[in-house]
């Protein structure tokens, strides 16, 4: 059987780009059990609870929903089990010295399979205030009425 190439996207979370400011993104590996990839292959996970902590040196993936995989037997994995995250030791000290400052947090963006391996892209982000929300709403509005009047006077 011929490997995989390229990207395929498994899951994202949408809300997350929504939520919070984006100010660093990071790719990661997961360690997985064998029905999880199983079910990943399927195509079937959720990341809108998900966020990552560093804990003792190690960041782990929390409250990612990869549900149990149909046909599996006893050796199942847990839906929402605590996953490690596997990234070099210095991206590591950085993203814990940055979480420890405040206000910012690890949050998934999207899970996919990059050339056969599953990878988790990790965003570090602050958070958005009620009216930064608004405001991002209101210009993406503006945008699509300028587009669409701009298509309109080109007919």
């Amino acid at each position: 059987m011929p490997r995989e190439n390229g990207r395929k996207i498994i899951a994202q979370n949408k809300r997350a780009r929504h939520d919070y400011h984006i100010e660093d993104v990071y790719e990661a590996g997961i360690v997985l059990q064998g029905t999880e990839v199983k079910s990943l292959r399927a195509g079937r996970a959720t990341l809108t609870d998900g966020y990552a902590a560093v804990k003792d040196g190690e960041v782990w993936l929390i409250n990612v929903h990869i549900p149990e995989y149909a046909f599996g037997t006893w050796t199942n994995h847990s839906a929402r089990r605590t996953r490690k995250l596997l990234l070099h030791r210095k991206e590591i000290e950085k993203l814990s010295a940055k979480t420890k400052e405040g206000g910012l947090t690890l949050v998934p963006l999207s899970l996919y399979f990059s050339n056969g391996k599953a990878k988790v892209e990790l965003a570090l982000a602050r958070g958005k205030k009620e009216w930064d929300k608004r405001h991002a709403i209101a210009e993406k509005q503006a945008k699509r009425e300028m587009a669409r009047a701009l298509r309109y006077r080109n007919r």
